[in-house]
């Protein structure tokens, strides 16, 4: 089933981990403690999104039990749906599940005639992707402009219509539908001009 939306009220996002001390260390994270990266997060979900605008959080939202993940939701702007993620399985509670306008495992989205995979983890393959016509949307792999996470020799053999909007990648910032076009066109551009030139 797809789920079709207004390309101007969309943002994307995954792997904010609100609360989680270690995600600093883990990932280089440019902050002082979990007080100020939940704070710097907050203020840059809420810069962008507007309160009837709609986020996709592809997983790994928030550590902590229900208390902590309401703390959080009553400050973020926007109508959430959730991707989950591994530690999602492990921390949402029945408490914080209605919270969200729907939680999924995966999701796949129509934005004007782009359909769209939304996943915590990136597909190794998907219908569309060799021809351009789909995206995938992914998180998960704490990914950076340089690629020197943990993953970073398997995502050279992503398809240029799939990008890590996870927070880590991104400014801590969620991206809006018209920044993933602009970066997927890059990667394609990127991609058929690597072709030519063989």
């Amino acid at each position: 089933m797809n789920y079709k939306f207004d390309a101007s009220r969309v943002f994307f996002t995954s792997d904010t981990y609100f609360n989680h001390i270690n995600i600093i260390g883990y990932c280089q994270r440019p902050f002082r403690n979990v007080y100020d990266m939940n704070e710097t997060i907050i203020a840059n979900w809420n810069n962008v999104v507007g309160p009837d605008d709609i986020v996709f959080h592809l997983g790994d939202f928030c550590l902590g039990g229900a208390d902590e993940w309401n703390r959080i939701l009553d400050r973020l702007n926007g109508k959430i749906y959730l991707i989950l993620g591994n530690h999602d399985l492990k921390n949402i509670r029945q408490g914080t599940i209605n919270r969200f306008e729907h939680v999924a495992m995966s999701m796949c989205i129509q934005i004007g005639k782009k359909k769209i995979y939304l996943n915590h983890f990136p597909y190794l393959c998907f219908d569309g992707g060799y021809n351009h016509d789909v995206w995938q949307l992914f998180g998960h792999v704490h990914s950076r402009t340089s690629n020197t996470g943990i993953d970073a020799s398997r995502l050279q053999h992503l398809y240029p219509t799939q990008i890590d909007v996870g927070v880590d990648n991104n400014n801590f910032t969620p991206l809006s539908f018209e920044q993933v076009r602009t970066q997927i066109l890059k990667q394609i551009e990127r991609q058929d001009t690597k072709i030519n030139k063989l």
